[in-house]
């Protein structure tokens, strides 16, 4: 192993490490920010709860294209849904996502 140079600083960051599981977690999260068409569904569905035919429609997609990407944005939790008869209406399931996507999107404009 390498000689320390700064000690101190190399143990305040051992502390402040997180357990394996949660940058597991973190990074499965993340993963979800790295296809851009999930990226779109997002942003829809902070202004509004839609339908994947509406969804479809808006992104010029097929049902089946959006309908993959929802399921995996399920499976993290990062989407509820909401049944109303026949049709199921997706929306984010917190606001920490769109705080994210927010400070990603202005990151890219500075």
């Amino acid at each position: 192993m390498e000689k320390l140079v700064n000690p101190e600083a190399v143990e305040e960051c051992r502390k402040a490490m997180l357990s394996e599981g949660d940058y597991d977690d973190m990074s499965v999260i993340f993963d979800m920010f790295g296809d851009s068409t999930r990226l779109k569904i997002m942003n829809a569905l902070f202004t509004h709860e839609l339908c994947v035919s509406d969804l479809a429609s808006l992104l010029e997609m097929s049902t089946s294209a959006i309908s993959h990407q929802l399921a995996s944005l399920k499976k993290t939790k990062l989407v509820s849904t909401r049944k109303i008869g026949k049709l199921v209406y997706y929306s984010m399931a917190d606001e920490h996502i769109e705080n994210i996507y927010r400070m990603a999107y202005e990151h890219i404009k500075e």
